[in-house]
């Protein structure tokens, strides 16, 4: 079985892991808005608020990325009692695949790292956060959390972002746990003194983390091979997973040859975060069974992937197929995104400062004014996301003997044009929840609409964006066609 093979089956298995998550949690906030004027009161740019965004950050981050890859989680952290920590409870406890254990720290604030982003690029970073040490009852309590949730997991992971929750005794209490238990411990380090994770089995710095730690360079491949071993001798590890930015990853043992791999990633747009999908493959992975070297691999697929993202992304196990499977409609296949997936593509081409347009329709069979819709469409635009009804919504709207060709046939023409740079299917009767989670800056329909009567003008003109009707061909509908062929019209 050759590589790609492997770690596609690798994919398959994903489901039956179960990884376990000990770290700092932070939220996540990204406002979004434009600057077009400098302020009257100071030389500083006034920025204008269109939209905020909460997400999970930190050791939340590398859960987010465990969930994605379909993983079982448990997630041990601590929060304030403040609505920071409201927050990030209700996120943590959105999916059926996350465990969580969070302490509510009444003495200390959640941290919070909001970034200001217009016209696709930061502005400024605001962080709310205290790095004091964890009081001794909730230490304690923290400790109790772990030792009880290291017997329900394959791997843990430890992710320290130095805010207190892996303090010395925390850490070494949770290593010592999970290697009574013959469990494995990744920890991604932080700081120059790595003697707390001493007894882990892996460690996942990047190249400078680990020149910083060790006093030495770690630019090439013998050097970075040269700092990791000493850092396994003295630490007692089983190996380290040094990410090195566009020159890839390597793995390296206390003996022997390191395995050594390239970056994958075809455009690099986005490091935020990187290194929580890294640990989180890897976990992942090392959870099914896999070996190091395996779970290297896809580890590194899955980083390629996100840095060609925007902000604090995700890896799903689809991208991760589409990476691995070299097939002629592969282009095609790509563009049939699910919801989560469209928003991230829609915000990274928004960062590119590019307009992205919406439509939608049922395209049964798909004829010329279908075409001209789409064509016209797309030249307002730069970039195009037609949502089509599931079959479900289409038997609702249209009758029991519709449709024609099922959701997925739907979907693939559609994205086998060049009109159409990518297709969503929803399931719901209008496309209002699309439209309000994709938030296009051009919402399109045909001539034979009026304004007041498209779903979604009254909000894509509320955040500033436009409705354009276009002139369709006369004379085509699928209707129309159904009626021809079974001699009716």
């Amino acid at each position: 079985m050759n590589a790609d093979a492997a770690l596609a089956e690798l994919i398959e298995r994903l489901p039956g892991a179960r990884v376990l998550c000990v770290g700092d949690v932070m939220l996540d906030r990204f406002v979004y808005g434009r600057v077009e004027r400098i302020s009257p009161e100071a030389p500083i740019p006034i920025f204008r608020v269109e939209r905020e965004q909460s997400m999970l950050g930190g050791a939340g981050n590398v859960v987010r990325n465990l969930v994605s890859l379909g993983v079982q989680a448990q997630f041990v952290s601590v929060v304030g009692g403040d609505q920071a920590g409201n927050d990030v409870m209700r996120l943590v406890g959105g999916s059926d695949r996350l465990e969580p254990h969070l302490l509510v720290d009444r003495q200390r604030p959640t941290t919070i790292k909001t970034r200001f982003v217009a016209d696709g690029h930061q502005l400024l970073r605001a962080d709310q956060e205290s790095s004091a040490p964890l009081s001794e009852t909730t230490a304690r309590d923290l400790e109790r959390l772990i030792v009880g949730a290291v017997g329900e997991c394959d791997v843990v992971v430890l992710s320290d972002y130095a805010k207190g929750v892996l303090g010395e005794a925390t850490t070494r209490a949770a290593i010592a746990a999970a290697r009574k238990a013959r469990k494995p411990v990744l920890v991604d380090p932080k700081g120059a003194n790595w003697t707390r994770y001493k007894g882990a089995s892996v460690l996942t710095p990047n190249r400078l983390e680990l020149a910083q730690a060790t006093g030495l360079r770690a630019e090439d491949l013998p050097e970075v091979e040269k700092a990791a071993r000493r850092q396994i001798r003295a630490l007692g590890l089983e190996a380290m997973l040094c990410t090195r930015g566009k020159d890839g990853m390597a793995l390296v043992r206390p003996r022997g040859r390191s395995v050594a791999m390239a970056a994958m990633a075809r455009e690099v747009f986005d490091v935020s975060g990187a290194g929580d999908t890294v640990i989180a493959a890897f976990a992942a992975a090392l959870a099914t069974g896999a070996s190091m070297e395996r779970a290297a691999m896809l580890a590194n697929v899955a980083a390629g992937i996100v840095v060609g993202k925007v902000g604090t992304a995700v890896v799903h196990p689809d991208e991760i197929r589409r990476e691995l499977v070299h097939e002629a409609n592969v282009a095609s296949e790509a563009k049939i995104m699910s919801m989560a997936q469209a928003q991230e593509q829609v915000q990274r081409w928004r960062r590119l400062g590019l307009k992205v347009g919406f439509t939608n329709g049922v395209f049964d069979l798909l004829h010329p004014g279908h075409v001209t819709l789409l064509r016209k469409a797309r030249a307002a635009c730069d970039r195009l996301v037609v949502g089509t009804n599931s079959d479900a919504s289409v038997k609702r709207l249209k009758g029991k003997d519709r449709p024609l060709q099922d959701e997925a046939s739907r979907a693939t023409v559609l994205a086998s044009l060049a009109s159409v740079d990518g297709v969503v299917i929803f399931g719901e009767d209008t496309p209002l929840a699309v439209i309000n989670q994709l938030r296009p800056d051009l919402l399109v329909k045909g001539a034979d609409y009026t304004i007041d009567k498209v779903v979604g003008a009254r909000e894509v003109q509320g955040w500033g964006g436009r409705v354009v009707l276009v002139d369709l061909e006369q004379g085509h509908s699928t209707t129309r066609l159904v009626g021809k062929a079974s001699g009716k019209a």
